[in-house]
């Protein structure tokens, strides 16, 4: 039997903000989420900073790959997500920060936040209830359950349910 490759997420969730906020002005500048397109994929490689192969996600037909940016600035992309469609939930696979909003000299917060209310947000759409899975890296399980109301859900599973996915929608997206 073929064991699946799983992928074992650490992003941090730096702050929950209404859209993503300039650290330096505290600055909140309204975003938009769209797919990821095949010209983008020249500015999401590893030589610029990217931890992830994103040209593989893209190629995965399973996979739906969307790009954080800010309204009217399409071409500077703030993070990516990749997920997918389960039969019940939405599954998230990977989730990155662009290299210039990591670490202590980030440029915005609330990207990671931003996107996965977004998968929150496309969970409802599809009918599930707001429920997303992913798996996190052990040491940042409890960050999860406090920063975004996740649950563990046992080994390195976490469930965002819909309690928590509608805070985190509230939070990003308007009305």
């Amino acid at each position: 039997m073929k064991k699946k490759n799983i992928q074992y997420l650490d992003f941090e969730v730096d702050k929950l903000t209404r859209s993503i906020e300039n650290v330096v002005t505290g600055d909140s500048f309204p975003t938009e989420i769209s797919y990821l397109t095949k010209s983008d994929l020249k500015s999401v490689i590893k030589k610029n900073g990217w931890s992830f192969d994103w040209k593989k996600e893209l190629s995965l037909v399973e996979r739906e790959v969307y790009k954080l940016t800010i309204q009217n600035n399409s071409n500077i992309i703030q993070g990516l997500v990749s997920l997918t469609i389960q039969e019940d939930h939405v599954y998230m696979h990977l989730i990155e920060s662009a290299p210039f909003n990591k670490g202590k000299g980030k440029v915005y917060l609330g990207v990671p936040g931003n996107l996965l209310a977004y998968a929150c947000r496309l969970s409802f759409q599809r009918g599930f209830e707001g429920f997303v899975s992913f798996h996190a890296k052990s040491k940042l399980i409890d960050h999860y359950v406090q920063s975004l109301g996740a649950h563990h859900f046992g080994g390195s599973l976490m469930i965002i349910n819909s309690e928590a996915a509608k805070k985190l929608i509230d939070k990003y997206f308007k009305s």
